[in-house]
């Protein structure tokens, strides 16, 4: 599944930046993530529970950051496991730019992999869930760095399935920051 967006932020690039890699703002804007710790200057590991359709899953995962050209951009690499309900794995390049001085557009195309009982989950039970977790993380986010009103934080996502945020999500980072991965 491939998929790529753009949500506005309403905080400058640096505070965006900043938030993309603070655990607790991460933690506190990831629906459902019960754990998340930054094990090294690149690298976090998470534990979040999950619903999709009649699937319940507390998934495990790990993100990778690479090619980090700070403040700007980053590629996030990760993978989730949810035991029998499946596993998710993929990437996504997360980019930054200003739109102002109090603005950020934050841009991202991604991929994931799907495996398991997830894979057999209708896509537009999949699609409906990702909505909402999409719309639930960015309000959260935007609550987190502390400007702008959460109503302002409605994500416009393109693609055909929208899984990648949850993908991105359950890998825990994202999408964060990146619609998230």
């Amino acid at each position: 599944m491939e998929i790529s967006g753009e949500h506005r932020i309403p905080a400058s690039r640096l505070r965006v930046w900043e938030a993309l890699n603070d655990p607790a703002a991460l933690q506190a804007s990831i629906p459902g993530c019960e754990a998340l710790e930054k094990v090294s200057a690149t690298a976090f590991s998470a534990r979040i529970v999950s619903r999709i359709g009649s699937i319940k899953a507390n998934f495990n995962g790990k993100v990778e950051l690479s090619e980090i050209d700070a403040p700007r951009s980053y590629v996030i690499s990760g993978q989730g496991q949810g035991g029998v309900a499946g596993a998710v794995k993929g990437w996504a390049r997360v980019e930054l730019e200003e739109s102002g001085p109090e603005e950020t557009v934050l841009s991202y195309t991604a991929s994931a992999e799907v495996a398991g009982k997830l894979a057999s989950v209708g896509s537009r039970v999949i699609q409906g869930v990702v909505r909402k977790t999409a719309d639930d993380f960015f309000r959260n986010f935007v609550m987190q760095i502390g400007e702008g009103p959460a109503a302002a934080a409605a994500p416009r996502v393109g693609g055909r399935l929208r899984w990648i945020v949850a993908a991105g999500i359950i890998a825990a980072a994202a999408a964060g920051a990146w619609l998230l991965l």
